[in-house]
């Protein structure tokens, strides 16, 4: 499994918006219902409602991730400098750790 990293972030809380939540759903319920290949058996809005209650998981759990790699950093001997060359390349290292606990292959570095 690779790791879904959504380009549109509230930049101020790091997380996909309710409203972009929202929105990813019914695109998603819409390209569910045009796949030949897939026949519903329930209402596409009970589809829909469990894509959020999916991505509001993975936006808990990507958070909670988040907390763990700032902890790992903070708790190091000497103070790093959020913003860093250093910090950076920390938070980067710590938290493809974190999502290969889970079974998740990193994405590749930006280049």
């Amino acid at each position: 499994m690779r790791a879904f990293v959504p380009e549109d972030r509230d930049e101020r809380k790091g997380k996909l918006s309710h409203e972009k939540i929202i929105q990813l759903s019914h695109r998603l319920t819409t390209a569910i219902k045009e796949l030949d290949e897939v026949e519903i058996f329930d209402e596409p809005n009970a589809i829909r409602q469990q894509i959020v209650k999916i991505l509001n998981d993975l936006v808990r759990e990507e958070a909670e991730i988040e907390q763990r790699v700032r902890q790992h950093i903070t708790s190091q001997k000497r103070v790093i400098v959020e913003g860093s060359a250093e910090w950076d390349i920390l938070y980067r290292k710590y938290y493809a750790e974190e999502l290969r606990k889970l079974g998740i292959t990193p994405p590749p570095p930006r280049s």
